[in-house]
């Protein structure tokens, strides 16, 4: 099979996207006819019907579905690819795009990040952030859709080579009143009598706490699940529920007593051995990054060992 046309492959992707392939020609400014051939070539190329022609439209065959999956990644990739040559006749000399967790962005690495760029000797480098859940990390470094990311290093991170990053501490966030507000920590379990207020079940420490329920034999009741710290601190001032966090996104330097970086909102740390959590820097191969992401991974691994 010849290789694939990314024009092509881009029309592909509006007609299944828009279910028309007029609608997709007047998108992608291009004759519905010349749409026409193009995919009649394609599934001639592919050797499988990609298409089902309907009176309104069109939609996608089991083979079109199995294209239609590849075709995203192959245009994302050479999207990146002209932003990242396009940065050179701007003056960039480096362009590093780093995938990181949730509690990553809402701790350190941001602040990590803006660091490194404010040294003279990185002007020339460019660093773009994309947030992520850990699992969608790690399948995109190891499927090379990125060259470095930052997660929780408790995840299934085998075949990646990694360095250690920050670490940060679990604690259970409960308003004002609470009958765990004035304790200096406590046990996860002890949280268990409470409804919570959550993360997605995607996220790492949905995973991580629905297993330590299911260790201790005791349910984990959930009232809310947001998606974002600023929402759940929100949920849990107004009184829905307490909730597992990292301490340090309220820049907590004490315990529950007198410990509120977020007014109404008190931060328990956890006493259990997991609520200590490290994170940890991945890549596919350290000999293959460039050279900017090379001086990025090193310099936060540095930023780990001077913290």
């Amino acid at each position: 099979m010849k290789d694939l046309d990314l024009t092509t492959l881009r029309l592909f992707v509006a007609a299944c996207d828009l279910g028309n392939i007029a609608r997709a020609g007047e998108q992608q400014h291009i004759g519905s006819s010349a749409i026409s051939k193009r995919m009649a070539l394609l599934e001639e190329q592919v050797q499988a019907p990609l298409l089902e022609r309907h009176r309104r439209g069109v939609v996608p065959t089991a083979a079109g579905l199995m294209l239609l999956e590849h075709a995203r990644a192959m245009l994302a990739s050479a999207d990146r690819a002209a932003r990242d040559m396009a940065a050179y006749q701007h003056g960039v000399k480096g362009q590093v795009r780093i995938l990181a967790s949730v509690s990553s962005i809402a701790e350190s690495l941001p602040d990590d990040i803006a660091a490194f760029l404010q040294k003279p000797e990185h002007a020339q480098i460019r660093v773009d952030i994309e947030e992520l859940t850990s699992s969608e990390i790690i399948r995109s470094i190891r499927e090379g859709l990125a060259l470095v990311g930052v997660c929780w290093n408790a995840a299934d991170l085998e075949g990646l080579q990694t360095l250690p990053y920050r670490c940060d501490t679990l604690a259970v966030a409960v308003p004002d009143g609470h009958p765990l507000a004035l304790r200096d920590s406590c046990s996860f379990s002890e949280t268990l009598d409470c409804e919570h207020v959550g993360l997605p079940a995607s996220t790492a420490v949905y995973t991580m706490l629905a297993r330590a329920a299911a260790i201790i034999g005791r349910p984990l009741n959930y009232r809310a699940v947001v998606s974002s710290f600023d929402a759940t601190i929100r949920c849990v001032r107004a009184g829905l529920g307490v909730a597992i966090m990292p301490r340090e996104i309220l820049g907590m330097a004490g315990s529950g007593q007198g410990g509120q970086g977020v007014q109404g909102v008190n931060m328990v740390p956890l006493t259990d051995a997991w609520a200590r959590r490290q994170f940890a820097i991945c890549f596919r191969d350290g000999s293959r990054l460039s050279p900017a992401a090379r001086t990025l991974v090193d310099y936060l691994a540095g930023c780990a060992q001077a913290g």
